[in-house]
This record gives structure tokens, C-alpha cells and sequence, in this order.
């Protein structure tokens, strides 16, 4: 099963414009072939017969190592000592810098 997804340079001019990335002309084309040569391959891999081959989702045995989220009362703070070292806060919140202008 062949994929129909191609890329085209108005593909990567839209996709450069969501991402506001500057792209030239010659760099899209490159990127576009670029592009159609990875999904040619994904299609290739497509092609490999797997049916008797068990899936596997992990494959260094490690486990992940949890514990419960119980509350250490003892190692909190008070909001006053949360904030006493901020360099500005307001009605008890620390008060940031906007880093988007959006």
C-alpha cells in the first residue's frame, strides 16, 4: 500500500509560516524532496511482512519506579516563606515577566 501523501513547497511554506520560520526558496524545494523521501521510505517499511513477529513496546525490561503521592507536611513551606526571597509578588502569587506577546 503506497502512501499518497506527497510534500510541496507550499506545504513547507505553510508549514515554515505556523512555525515562523524564515525559508527561501531553494530551501523549501530541499526540504519538500527532503520531505518525500522520508515518507517513501516509511512506505518501503510498510511493505515488510510482520504478522509473526509479536509486538514489543519496551525492550530494556526497566520498570518505571513510582511511590505514592502523599503530602510531606513537614517539608512545605508557607506562602510567606515561598515568596519572602521573590523578587516581586502580588496578592500572594510571584508576579512574572509576560514571555509571550500573544
Amino acid at each position: 500500500m503506497q502512501s499518497s501523501l506527497s510534500f510541496t513547497t507550499s506545504d513547507i511554506t505553510h508549514i515554515s509560516e505556523l512555525a515562523l520560520i524564515p525559508v527561501t526558496e531553494e530551501e523549501k524545494t530541499r526540504l519538500a524532496d527532503g520531505f518525500n523521501t522520508v515518507i517513501k521510505v516509511l512506505d518501503s517499511l510498510n511493505q515488510i511482512d510482520v504478522s509473526g513477529i509479536e509486538p514489543t513496546h519496551h525492550v530494556t525490561g526497566l520498570e518505571n519506579i513510582t511511590r505514592e503521592d502523599i503530602v510531606d507536611e513537614a517539608r512545605m513551606f508557607t506562602q510567606k516563606e515561598a515568596l519572602q526571597n521573590a523578587p516581586v509578588s502580588y496578592d500572594g502569587f510571584f508576579l512574572v515577566s509576560r514571555v509571550l506577546d500573544k
